[in-house]
């Protein structure tokens, strides 16, 4: 079990529903969406674009949603533009890395801090951490002591802190292949067992599901798979096992349908998965509509498409997700 101050306990319960899951939108998306706008737009995406669609994704959906993540950079008029019931996620970290330097070490935007962030009115302060279990040790020793500072900068000003992990290997960038899905279960639950210890002071770990489910039998086109059904279970079993935190989903960038039976998969396979921060998976087919015929035709599809998949999604969450009270 794990301790909360009071402070935390409240920023908490405003990011979850009331059975403690917590059920996020993210559209903190920075370099991603702009390629999404760019692919309908070859003259390339304009900062307003991206600030605009931020603004009525939010504004449409988070009735819908517990909390929703947004970026200080784009996101702020989108903040404002969010349901009253609904908590907010500020992200910390400058969006990409810089692929000409080894090793994807992490950087923090240059006029934020988690004090103010929590002046904008952040609920929580969510970092995004790219990590590879296996890398040379003075790589991950930076990001040790980098992650160390974060929780002790959100520790002093008593605000929860959201630690993203995404794996990967930095000997195949490619992390879509069948190769990297035969590891991808060693790199994910050895790194959320590192960062659940009480040094880096994480409250909540935002992080992959263990395996590429296209490589799972059973999901994987023409049968081609890497982890029998059983296998894939146990590795989400051993996910749940290797840390005391709460810890959510995202989606990384599946389709919904997936993303949903993946979710009724975990659970079936016994994890304890506190709820989702459910970003393209929701949204990404509305920047085509957005773009291309105007900011109406992008609501309407929100208003339907969009709020079919929130909604969907919440239903699979009352019979997938485990609520945090019982961790805390």
């Amino acid at each position: 079990m794990t301790r909360l101050t009071e402070q935390k306990k409240q920023a908490m319960l405003r990011l979850s529903n009331q059975s403690g899951v917590i059920a996020a939108l993210a559209i903190d998306q920075r370099g991603a969406l702009k390629k999404m706008i760019t692919a309908f737009k070859p003259q390339g995406a304009e900062d307003n674009d991206i600030i605009d669609f931020k603004t009525l994704v939010s504004k449409e959906l988070t009735s819908y949603s517990s909390a929703i993540l947004l970026d200080p950079e784009y996101g702020l008029p989108a903040a404002g533009a969010r349901n009253s019931n609904a908590g907010l996620l500020l992200a910390y970290e400058k969006t990409g890395y810089d692929a000409s330097k080894k090793g994807r070490l992490p950087d923090l935007l240059n006029i934020w801090s988690a004090k103010r962030l929590k002046e904008a009115g952040a609920d929580a302060v969510k970092f995004l951490l790219y990590y590879d279990i296996d890398e040379d040790q003075n790589i991950n020793d930076q990001k040790h002591a980098f992650i160390e500072r974060l929780g002790s900068e959100c520790t002093a000003e008593d605000i929860p802190f959201y630690l993203e992990l995404v794996s990967y290997d930095a000997e195949n960038s490619d992390s879509g292949t069948k190769e990297y899905a035969k590891t991808k279960p060693h790199k994910v639950n050895s790194m959320m067992k590192e960062f659940s210890k009480p040094r880096y002071g994480v409250d909540v770990l935002k992080v992959e599901v263990p395996v590429n489910m296209k490589f799972v039998e059973g999901f994987a086109a023409n049968n081609e798979f890497v982890h029998t059904k059983a296998e894939a279970a146990q590795y989400f079993k051993e996910q749940s096992e290797s840390t005391s935190l709460p810890f959510i989903f995202l989606s990384a960038g599946v389709s919904a349908e997936l993303f949903q039976e993946t979710l009724r998969f975990a659970k079936a396979a016994g994890s304890t998965f506190n709820g989702v921060l459910c970003g393209r998976a929701t949204w990404a087919n509305a920047v085509e509509p957005f773009i291309t015929s105007g900011e109406q035709a992008a609501k309407e599809w929100l208003q339907t498409q969009g709020k079919k998949n929130i909604n969907e999604l919440n239903e699979v969450l009352k019979d997938t997700a485990s609520s945090w009270f019982d961790k805390v």
